[in-house]
């Protein structure tokens, strides 16, 4: 049978947790005291009573003032009318007053202002009560986190809420986090996903929740999955009428992040009225390269580091060149990478000419292995693509080989604007090094390499010393970073500068400027620059939603600009909001999609209208209809490749619309079970195709409103 000193136990849980508690306790002993003190003095006689009528003292507070006044002991040691027993335990009670008043007491406040010191270093004293931003969990991607937060809101008060140390988290902030903002982040101890600390951080009333767990935890998605869940089921219990307008939730595998692209899991979301969106550290770092086009520094956040175009300064329905991105390796990075850049990267060029496609290149040496778990994870995107596999690693000439995964009876493939390439090689070998040298060197084709493989120092050395086509021809070479990004940008900046070129064509001598080996060199992928939250993208996508929210379907058309003007803007952008709060997860992601491809169609329309690549002036001018005709194929081609890398698929004759008008109508059901009959060229489509042109119409106005 178990035993255990429960008296003792509950003293000194009462002492180490509870400072009103221990005030409490001074004060019973204090009042044990003083009654123990009256009941001896009325045993020891009655001079002490002679002496409190002498004086004109209430023989009730005569010990208690014994007890804490020194000059009163003094009266009654020098009275000649109080001795004996009384003078006796008058001098017991004096002692035991000042024990208690100079000793204790004095002992239980100092003890009271270290707890109190302690408590708040670790995290266990709440401050923040409404409109704090609360990131749940903690690892290296939350100094970026905090750096996005402050970058909207510089006045913003940030609270962490955390099982690991507060003290070594303070200072690991420090070294990230200006001196000015850490007055403003307040770190609490806690777990994401037991309720009973969500009470403390008043959560309910918070502005926006960012729940990052700890990425180098194999359970990260399952636990952060779980505190989505809590958040909802305290929300729920407690019946809040405030809440926070968005829960943003990290998960770092892959497939866990496409599953939540399609899945309305977390529906009770946008239920209880808030805003869901996943993110994912490697498709948050493709957004910043390919979307926003930069990243801001550590050691100054308000700073921007530009990233280079990929494009070029856009790309013309006449361009002869196509994009081609090249990975070296196939680690996480690679592959989200290229999965945004097929979603993000479409242009005009190719209804003028197939052989235009924007090409992903993978080179690995396990590339065979790495290809059949990318073909089995966008198998319908296969069965409507071919693809390219070469293998460098055999003796023997290659040819390249194209294949598609599976007829599964449609007859119509090979239409869409991307290519993806599989290469066996190692980088290192002279095979690739020579392709890469013949890529650098086509005038035909905007070339990007990056250096995505799992070890940096292969990343680095592989940075450092390319073959040297591609740095004469100033292909831009993304070089993965751990943690730092100073080493590769401080090699750029010093060759970011013009040097003479001297060389000698057909007899004469040429002059020109070249900037040095380095300078187009690149780092990204580092840990605590990874949050980017995109606001002006999810505006945009909110405004297109709203468009197809108010799409008249008997002719596929929205509403006119000069109606859209006469709308207030409160009215549109509360209309937005409860429309994008209703709309399901897929469909979010599809708008999103749009709207990161908006700098690629804005790229182009600059080109055609003859106006640099970063002339933003006539972005919010209407387009003709030559402009309108390209961009809304641009659109399709890449409204094709999301929705077959989103898990829908090319339908077979037999769910065809398009083959049986007469069922039309009850063929469109299937469009709920990831089945779309309008996956197919541009030119095939119905009535539909203006849903296109619609779009592309309106794109002026979706970017003034959206900004």
């Amino acid at each position: 049978m178990k035993k255990k000193r429960t008296l003792w136990l509950g003293f000194d849980r009462a002492l180490s947790h509870d400072l009103g508690k221990q005030v409490l306790i001074l004060l019973g002993i204090l009042l044990a005291i003083f009654w123990l003190s009256f009941i001896l003095l009325n045993l020891s006689g009655g001079d002490w009573k002679t002496y409190c009528e002498q004086e004109h003292l209430n023989k009730f507070f005569f010990p208690l003032y014994l007890l804490i006044d020194d000059n009163t002991f003094h009266d009654v040691y020098s009275s000649a009318s109080v001795g004996g027993w009384t003078l006796f335990l008058s001098s017991l009670i004096y002692v035991a007053g000042v024990i208690v008043f100079t000793g204790m007491i004095i002992a239980a406040m100092t003890n009271m202002i270290a707890r109190r010191v302690e408590r708040h270093r670790d995290g266990l004293i709440h401050y923040l009560k409404s409109g704090h931003y609360i990131i749940m969990g903690y690892d290296v991607m939350v100094p970026s986190v905090i750096t996005e937060i402050f970058s909207k809101d510089p006045n913003a008060d940030v609270l962490i809420l955390t099982a690991v140390d507060a003290k070594v988290i303070r200072e690991r902030l420090r070294k990230s986090v200006a001196r000015k903002q850490m007055d403003q982040i307040l770190i609490n101890y806690g777990q994401r996903t037991a309720k009973e600390y969500y009470k403390d951080i008043y959560l309910e009333s918070a502005a926006e929740i960012i729940i990052v767990g700890n990425r180098s935890l194999a359970a990260h998605d399952a636990v952060n999955v779980e505190c989505v869940e809590s958040i909802c089921s305290y929300l729920k219990e407690g019946d809040f009428s405030q809440k926070p307008s968005r829960i943003t939730c990290v998960f770092d595998d892959l497939d866990t992040y496409a599953a939540f692209k399609t899945t309305d899991i977390f529906k009770e979301v946008g239920n209880l009225g808030m805003e869901f969106v996943p993110y994912n550290f490697y498709a948050g770092w493709a957004k910043q390269v390919f979307v926003r086009g930069s990243y801001k520094e550590k050691s100054n956040p308000d700073e921007e580091i530009r990233y280079p175009s990929l494009y070029g300064n856009g790309i013309k329905p006449d361009d002869t060149k196509y994009v081609h991105l090249v990975f070296a390796g196939t680690s996480n990075f690679a592959v989200s990478f290229a999965m945004e850049a097929a979603h993000l990267l479409h242009f005009p060029n190719f209804e003028h000419g197939k052989s235009l496609r924007t090409r992903i290149t993978f080179i690995d040496v396990n590339a065979d292995h790495e290809m059949k778990l990318f073909l089995t994870r966008n198998r319908h995107f296969f069965e409507v693509q071919p693809f390219i596999y070469r293998d460098f690693t055999k003796v023997l000439r290659f040819w390249p080989t194209h294949k598609r995964l599976s007829s599964s009876g449609i007859s119509q493939h090979d239409f869409l604007d991307v290519d993806f390439e599989f290469i066996k090689g190692d980088v290192f070998s002279q095979k690739v090094q020579g392709e890469l040298r013949k890529w650098a060197a086509d005038e035909g084709q905007y070339l990007s390499i990056f250096l995505a493989m799992s070890d940096q120092r292969n990343n680095f050395i592989m940075g450092m010393n390319m073959p040297d086509e591609v740095y004469d021809n100033a292909v831009p070479v993304f070089v993965r970073q751990d943690r730092a990004d100073n080493f590769v940008t401080k090699l750029r900046s010093e060759d970011d500068k013009k040097y003479d070129y001297v060389h000698v064509v057909g007899g004469d001598l040429k002059n020109e400027e070249r900037k040095g080996r380095y300078a187009h060199l690149y780092p990204f992928g580092m840990d605590d620059m990874a949050y980017c939250s995109d606001e002006r993208s999810l505006r945009r996508a909110k405004l297109i939603n709203y468009l197809y929210e108010n799409a008249d379907y008997s002719t596929y058309r929205f509403p006119d600009p000069l109606v859209l003007n006469t709308i207030s803007l409160e009215t549109i952008w509360e209309d937005a909001e409860k429309a994008w709060r209703k709309l399901t997860v897929a469909h979010k992601w599809s708008n999103l999609y749009c709207a990161y491809n908006i700098p690629c169609k804005l790229a182009s329309l600059r080109a055609m209208r003859g106006l640099a690549a970063d002339d933003t002036s006539c972005d919010t001018q209407p387009l003709n209809d030559e402009e309108i005709l390209e961009m809304a194929a641009v659109e399709h081609n890449r409204w094709n490749v999301e929705k077959l890398l989103m898990g829908y698929r090319r339908v077979r004759p037999d769910e065809d619309k398009y083959e049986h008008p007469e069922f039309a109508e009850e063929l469109k059901v299937n469009k709920k079970l990831f089945r779309h009959h309008d996956i197919r060229p541009f030119q095939d489509l119905d009535a539909v195709r203006q849903m296109d042109l619609e779009i592309a119409k309106l794109l002026p106005w979706v970017v003034e409103m959206g900004g």
